[in-house]
């Protein structure tokens, strides 16, 4: 028996000059994934990168995988086709705040409720990038743009939200500046079955520079972010002075020596009633306050293609129905 060759970053770094503008968060989460994949022992041939159109989506080219380049919005519909046709290969969506939640929303609410078996990492810079600088459906109220010169009057998504409110059975949230917390997530959502949603708080040094400084930056972080550990209360500060109730399904930030510890909650992303989950998203209204990271949901649903194939296979079985037939059956109609 052949020995297992081991792979690095090199065998899933394609050919192609990376070109993001200098300083682009984009650089980091592609290194993460990069680096990430060798680390599970995965194959590159088994990987599919599915992008549709914004900065985020040039990603496929710079990955020595498969790849598909698609249309405005419709990288869900696409990949849920590629899972549902082979089940046996990891589909990976990449996609941008505008991309996945503007024209492409309605794909990615229902790619994420029929839980089919994608990892969706979202990069969330909060501006239209490519297009050079309009507001996104993540910007703030107020944001001005070249889109907006009087300041955004529409009120954002909260993408986290978004998700926990069509009952994604996997929803993170990193940032790109911590490459270790972004690997552990990425390497969560891919393990995960079923559909994994990762919002990813990517910074825009051109159009919408320092938009996550407030929490991300070294010096906020222990302040701003509050890290979720499954089965751990959820506490943060520099000696975890702070955390967070819930009551009423209302999550609340709190000193815990005001409350005491037991009164704290205590992370559980395993629980299957969504509203916990959707109150710890609805702490902070955008990145201005201390932001929950991590993993805010994961539990098992039925994955859509599994579902689609036992289907299959059942109407076969039966003689209900002869797939083989049927696609070579020929035109079923006369042109004249």
């Amino acid at each position: 028996m052949a020995e297992p060759v081991t792979l690095s970053r090199k065998d899933f770094s394609s050919d192609q000059e990376v070109r993001w503008c200098p300083g682009c968060g984009d650089y980091s989460v592609l290194t993460a994934v990069q680096l990430l994949l060798p680390e599970m022992g995965l194959r590159p041939e088994n990987q599919v990168f599915v992008s549709g159109i914004g900065c985020s989506s040039r990603f496929p080219y710079y990955m020595n995988t498969y790849g598909v380049h698609s249309i405005h919005g419709r990288a869900p519909a696409f990949a849920t086709g590629i899972a549902t046709a082979r089940p046996d290969l990891d589909v990976w969506v990449i996609t941008g705040d505008g991309d996945s939640l503007s024209i492409g929303g309605n794909h990615t609410i229902h790619a994420l409720r029929r839980n089919v078996n994608l990892t969706i990492l979202m990069f969330n810079n909060q501006i239209y990038g490519l297009t050079k600088g309009q507001y996104s459906p993540t910007s703030e109220v107020g944001k001005v743009t070249k889109s907006t010169p009087f300041g955004s009057v529409d009120h954002p998504f909260n993408p986290i939200s978004v998700a926990l409110g069509v009952e994604a059975s996997f929803v993170a949230r990193t940032h790109d500046m911590d490459r270790k917390h972004m690997m552990e997530t990425f390497r969560r959502a891919h393990d995960h079955q079923g559909a994994a949603f990762v919002e990813i708080y990517q910074n825009c040094n051109v159009f919408n520079d320092g938009a996550f400084d407030g929490i991300v930056a070294k010096d906020q972080r222990a302040e701003m972010l509050i890290n979720l550990r499954h089965g751990e209360p959820i506490v943060f500060g520099d000696e975890g002075q702070h955390g967070v109730i819930i009551e009423d399904g209302e999550a609340r930030i709190v000193e815990v020596a005001s409350v005491g510890l037991d009164r704290i909650a205590v992370h559980d992303e395993h629980r299957v009633d969504p509203s916990f989950a959707f109150a710890l998203s609805r702490l902070s209204w955008g990145p201005v306050m201390p932001t929950p990271i991590g993993i805010f949901r994961d539990v098992e649903r039925p994955v859509y293609e599994h579902e689609v194939a036992r289907q299959l296979a059942a109407a076969q079985e039966s003689g209900v129905a002869d797939l083989d037939a049927l696609l070579g059956a020929g035109n079923t109609w006369d042109v004249v």
